[in-house]
């Protein structure tokens, strides 16, 4: 499985969220805590939006994230204010740039820790229902990228939630229809530049660690000495495969089958449940 973080808010340095954490995402490709696999090295990501531009900028490559001198070296030099970090540990599928997250098309980034069990009985049936105009752009063999580019298919750009239910429905009817009973282990997230939904469901009901930041304000409170706190704005948040540290009252586990929205205003959470296929 693998590990992925979430952020959206002031504008910071990718050092910042990274590498200074006291469990950062750097720390968890060596000493992962809550994942399946304690080392999660084969292949990493960043993802963010820079001034002027709709499209995302990304960096992957296959090697460790812990000893990358090129992610060392832009770390301190890349600020924004979104950001999407994935470390991989693969499921089966090949260790290539094109299969590491996050997963790009047009302005939106996708990312994704779980698997989809039996890809290989139903890979051919998933992406014959990819839209054609869509299908060439296609780039790695993963599950992951095949989820991405159906909710696309399924209409990510009209309204996130509802595709990445109706891809869930699909992926699940084409599971049971190979003999899978649990087709689908997912804790995903995907974004526009503007707004973050992040989802955590399983065919289980039993799906890997997701946990949200708490509100700026709240931890001002609790933790009135703590100087990075004074310097971002209230509508910063956090959503990562595990919490970056022990400071009390910081984390909260999303719900199972849950999927929330981080965006301009207040931030929602409601109950997610896959589309009939």
């Amino acid at each position: 499985m693998c590990r992925w973080l979430a952020y959206s808010g002031t504008p910071v340095l990718l050092d910042t969220i990274l590498y200074k954490p006291a469990h950062s995402l750097i720390d968890q490709s060596l000493h992962s805590k809550l994942g399946v696999e304690t080392t999660n090295g084969d292949g990493f990501g960043v993802g963010w939006y820079s001034d002027g531009n709709v499209t995302p900028a990304l960096l992957r490559d296959v090697g460790p994230a812990w000893n990358n001198r090129n992610l060392r070296e832009i770390a301190d030099h890349v600020c924004a204010p979104l950001f999407f970090a994935h470390i991989r540990a693969s499921t089966g599928t090949a260790v290539q740039q094109s299969n590491c997250h996050p997963f790009r098309h047009g302005r939106w980034m996708f990312m994704h820790n779980g698997a989809i069990s039996g890809f290989h009985l139903m890979r051919r049936d998933l992406t014959m229902l990819v839209d054609p105009a869509l299908y060439a752009d296609i780039e790695g063999t993963t599950d992951s990228e095949v989820m991405f580019y159906l909710a696309l298919t399924f209409g990510l750009d009209q309204d996130p939630p509802a595709a990445v239910a109706r891809m869930a429905g699909v992926v699940e009817r084409a599971g049971h229809d190979h003999g899978v009973e649990f087709p689908l282990q997912m804790t995903l997230a995907v974004t526009d530049g503007t707004s973050v939904w992040a989802f955590r469901y399983s065919s289980a009901h039993a799906s890997r660690s997701l946990f949200y930041s708490s509100r700026v304000d709240t931890l001002r409170r609790l933790h009135p000495d703590v100087a990075f706190l004074r310097d971002i704005s209230e509508e910063t948040r956090l959503i990562v495969s595990e919490p970056l540290g022990d400071l009390p009252g910081a984390w909260h586990q999303v719900p199972e089958s849950t999927y929330g929205i981080v965006q301009p205003g207040a931030d929602a959470m409601y109950p997610f449940t896959p589309a009939p296929a």
